[in-house]
């Protein structure tokens, strides 16, 4: 088994959203764990809804490459994600892989570690939060140490929202 680490982001119909990619998740890899849910304020143009962010752990048999394209890819489609030449688009649900084991990988395809955690805090805090003492691969950089350098303002925590998705998980059988 292999440990990953997904960022987890939607802000059209978010409540929603998350739990299905929650649910579909769980029916289709092993979670092991989330961090607390955000409400965040979108990056680019003004005028979009606020985003629920968090970081999901999961143990998986899939290759990183296999795990973007058969695992999160389908179940983005599923839930309505339509990918625009316009990166800041509201989205359904956005699952990006972020850390796979101590794999380094810098491919057209996929990056690993992805290059959002020490640029966006929103990835960064819920990261930190699984895992502090991890050490990102190929840059020895402590994932706490990056996270307690980040700005937190722009960062409502959930506790509702966590608390809901936290007791599902625990409550559903899992593969």
């Amino acid at each position: 088994m292999h440990r990953a680490f997904v960022a987890v982001g939607s802000n059209a119909d978010p409540a929603n959203n998350v739990r299905k990619a929650v649910h579909l998740l769980k029916r289709l890899t092993r979670v092991v764990s989330i961090s607390t849910v955000y409400l965040t304020e979108p990056e680019g143009p003004s005028g979009q809804p606020p985003f629920y962010n968090f970081v999901i752990e999961l143990e998986t048999d899939l290759a990183p490459l296999e795990m973007k394209l058969q695992l999160l890819r389908p179940i983005e489609t599923a839930l309505g994600r339509v990918r625009t030449g316009d990166k800041f688009a509201p989205r359904t649900i956005d699952l990006d892989l972020i850390l796979y084991d101590e794999v380094v990988l810098d491919t057209a395809e996929l990056t690993l570690p992805a290059p959002q955690i020490v640029r966006r805090p929103f990835v960064a805090i819920p990261l930190a939060e699984l895992a502090p003492a991890l050490v990102l691969p190929g840059s020895g950089s402590i994932v706490a140490q990056v996270a307690a350098a980040m700005e937190r303002k722009t960062m409502t925590p959930l506790p509702d929202v966590t608390a809901l998705l936290k007791r599902e998980m625990a409550s559903e059988r899992q593969p």
